[in-house]
């Protein structure tokens, strides 16, 4: 069997996007196309299904025949809360999660998690200089224990992972697939200058 059906790949669109003035972060433009529906793209791919964690805009995210799962816990309380929900609400026992925000995460993104998981129930992917904890591979066994980090107020994903025994996996051959859009002005120096 094709380990790749075995996975629920999750776009992480729920967040405030302070850093962007609180506009939907996902649906920002870039080259004409909304962040989101990179990411998208790239884990259909290497996923058996594809989900959209979302707390606002829905029908938009849900208009392109994805399932949308909104948080259970309220106030955006950041990438964890996402990823509880869907693994609460979604089938499956491995979620791939990446945020809206990295549009070049790799195409092999799945292959190279699968790779070297181990006996481990979650990995992220490390650049070489740094970690993204929120570009993981994540077993659904953890879900207890994150219930109860995020009942404690705790919101770090990085800790979470290292708590649950969780690596890094190394991602440092593709350094700019994990370049992020954090602000306007990120977004508006990476569009192509036709």
């Amino acid at each position: 069997m094709n380990q790749h059906q075995e996975i629920t790949g999750v776009v992480l669109a729920g967040g405030k996007a302070s850093r962007m003035g609180g506009i939907d972060k996902g649906l920002q433009k870039l080259n004409g196309i909304p962040l989101w529906q990179y990411v998208a793209a790239t884990l259909s791919a290497q996923t058996e299904t594809l989900a959209v964690s979302a707390n606002r805009s829905l029908e938009i995210y849900r208009s392109h025949g994805h399932v949308v799962v909104e948080d259970t816990l309220p106030d955006y309380p950041g990438p964890l809360a996402g990823m509880l929900s869907a693994m609460q609400q979604l089938p499956g026992e491995w979620f791939l999660f990446c945020p809206c925000d990295t549009p070049f995460v790799p195409t092999f993104l799945t292959d190279r998690f699968l790779q070297f998981k181990a006996l481990s129930p979650v990995v992220w992917a490390y650049d070489g200089e740094r970690d993204h904890p929120a570009v993981s591979l994540i077993h659904r066994s953890v879900v207890p224990a994150l219930e109860k980090y995020l009942e404690t107020g705790e919101r770090r994903v990085m800790v979470f992972l290292q708590q649950c025994g969780g690596h890094r996996v190394d991602f440092s051959d593709a350094k700019a697939a994990f370049i992020n859009v954090n602000t306007l002005d990120d977004l508006q120096n990476m569009q192509v200058k036709l």
